[in-house]
């Protein structure tokens, strides 16, 4: 068996306040919508072969019962050629964890997006 790629799917209250996040401030493009009711149920952001999905938790409901309610949160870890660039674009979010080098040698910064994911960003050692 060969692994391909590994998109997480996040679920959040509400999809739109994630939006801003993703498209402006990290170059994503919103690839596919799919609408829950009154409001959007899940959508597929995508840029250079990445993607993450994100599903309302109503919609999840609607979709998979239970999983929504599990009560399991996600953090996403992102590897990135410019740790500089990214402190500069994410200023203004809710730092999680402030820049610092880790043990392994990458330099790191974890932020809160809007809808309250985190999301770590990581220059690998000696690529500064």
């Amino acid at each position: 068996m060969q692994i391909k790629k590994l998109v997480p799917i996040i679920a959040v209250d509400a999809i739109e306040p994630c939006l801003p996040f993703w498209i402006d401030r990290l170059g994503f493009a919103l690839t596919v919508q799919v609408p829950h009711e009154d409001r959007l149920g899940f959508v597929i952001l995508a840029r250079n072969g990445l993607e993450v999905m994100y599903q309302s938790r109503a919609s999840m409901e609607a979709d998979i019962p239970g999983v929504a309610s599990s009560g399991h949160g996600i953090t996403l870890y992102l590897d990135v050629d410019d740790i500089n660039a990214v402190e500069r674009v994410m200023a203004g979010f809710d730092v999680v964890v402030p820049r610092r080098t880790t043990f392994y040698g990458a330099d790191e910064i974890f932020v809160r997006a809007p809808c309250g994911t985190v999301v770590g960003f990581a220059q690998p050692g000696g690529e500064a």
